[in-house]
């Protein structure tokens, strides 16, 4: 996720934390490098002119607190403009209305509208415990009716049919009553989409608007369209009174200048970003850690609230128990961490949230990739109970075996078999208490577990 732009706003970074006194001539070259990594990502003319002005005002007067050098001082000046660009907080949905509260998707076809629309679903019935019904009024396309059935059927969550020839007024009003009368808290309302903005489509959505009466109305573009998610927001945004932005697709998008312009532009907070094709791979945004993200600094504040969400409480107590005793853990152990990690989001998801240097570290090793842990949880899955339990017992011939019903080879699963004694052996030091001994030992360990 904006790899681009956080590798050359981390240089400036490190470039800024080296200098022992700040200058109008250093400022100006560091700001040079900042206007062209935003120009390069993709954002807009007047949000790069005026975030430059900003930070270039804030940094020349900055006074230098405590123990911090000036360098650091600002960055500490280009994190708040970040932060502050995109929204200074999250905005949370505003549900507080007689229910049910109307929730309207708006956007252009391929944005991604209906999968958000279930993602939508999912997070407010998990997070919020809300009776939701969901209902399609994209009369053009009946696979996006279908589609939205379907997701309906995944998450548990109600489904209001509509079919082509209705008028999606009507079918949006009818959705409404059911919703009052079957005492539902949220109607999230998926509205059509054209492949541009056109005349018809802004008088429809005009009316479904009016008729409904929405307390959200949510405009939902693709990052990956970069100026163009901004310019056609900003279209939304004069037809609409948007309440917000969704933007999807941000874990494809490697420039990031819609997640920097859109707030500007629009003056509509940005109130949840879509990373991934899961219907769990939606996240309230916070500007202030995609501000740390953008400089290399890692997002582990979202980590951390990840972990809490997927993790088993109960199975984390019982590994962290093994860990500490040196003793019991082996490779269907290791294979539920690897599952845990795939609830997550996968190794991708998680590198994404480190800081720059240890994701840069992680993905410089080819074995730390989503595609070389469903490898290993394949090889795992190829053992007999016992094998995972005591793998002193695969020897030769069982290598063979285990290689050939994995559809690897052989020295994958020698790989496999040495990297996990090297754990284990780093598992016995900590249990020891010699937390220097373990951390020497990583070092000299380049094929860790991945993930671990």
């Amino acid at each position: 996720m904006l790899d681009n732009l956080s590798s050359r706003l981390s240089g400036v970074v490190k470039t800024l934390r080296g200098q022992a006194r700040l200058t109008e001539s250093n400022i100006q070259d560091a700001l040079r490098e900042v206007r062209m990594a935003l120009l390069e990502a993709d954002v807009a003319l007047p949000v790069v002119k005026q975030f430059i002005n900003d930070v270039k005002v804030r940094a020349l007067g900055h006074e230098v607190i405590g123990s911090l050098s000036p360098g650091q001082a600002a960055i500490g000046v280009v994190y708040e403009e970040l932060t502050k660009l995109m929204g200074a907080q999250n905005d949370a949905l505003n549900l507080a209305a007689v229910p049910p509260a109307v929730v309207l998707m708006a956007g252009l076809q391929g944005a991604g509208k209906t999968t958000t629309s279930g993602k939508l679903a999912k997070l407010l019935k998990e997070s919020q415990k809300k009776k939701v019904l969901l209902v399609s009024t994209d009369v053009y396309r009946p696979a996006a009716i279908e589609q939205l059935k379907t997701l309906a059927a995944q998450l548990e969550v109600e489904w209001f049919p509509s079919e082509v020839g209705q008028k999606p007024e009507a079918i949006a009003l009818a959705a409404l009553d059911h919703a009052k009368r079957h005492f539902h808290d949220v109607l999230i309302v998926d509205t059509a989409g054209r492949l541009a903005i056109d005349e018809a489509m802004m008088a429809e959505i005009k009316a479904l608007h009016a008729s409904v009466k929405p307390v959200e109305t949510l405009f939902v573009v693709d990052a990956m369209q970069g100026q163009d998610a901004v310019n056609t927001a900003q279209a939304f945004n004069e037809a609409l009174p948007l309440t917000g932005v969704i933007l999807t697709k941000l874990d494809g998008d490697s420039r990031g200048g819609a997640a920097l312009s859109v707030r500007h532009v629009t003056g509509k907070p940005i109130k949840f970003i879509g990373v991934g094709e899961k219907l769990s791979g939606l996240e309230p945004f916070y500007p202030d850690r995609m501000a740390s993200r953008v400089l290399g600094m890692g997002d582990v504040l979202s980590l951390i609230e990840d972990v809490q969400k997927t993790v088993d409480q109960e199975e984390a107590l019982k590994m962290m128990k093994k860990v500490k005793s040196g003793k019991g853990f082996d490779l269907e152990d290791f294979k539920s961490q690897i599952q845990q990690m795939k609830k997550m989001g996968g190794v991708n998801a998680l590198m994404d949230k480190l800081p720059g240097q240890l994701s840069q570290m992680a993905a410089g090793n080819p074995q730390v990739s989503d595609k070389s842990v469903s490898r290993l949880e394949g090889i795992i899955n190829s053992m007999t109970p016992a094998e995972r339990k005591n793998p002193d017992l695969i020897k030769a011939s069982r290598k063979r075996r285990i290689a050939l019903g994995a559809g690897v080879q052989v020295q994958e699963v020698n790989r496999l078999l040495k990297q996990f004694e090297d754990m284990q052996k780093m598992m016995k030091m900590f249990s020891k208490g010699g937390m220097g001994k373990m951390m020497r030992a990583m070092q000299g360990m380049k094929g860790m577990l991945p993930g671990m």
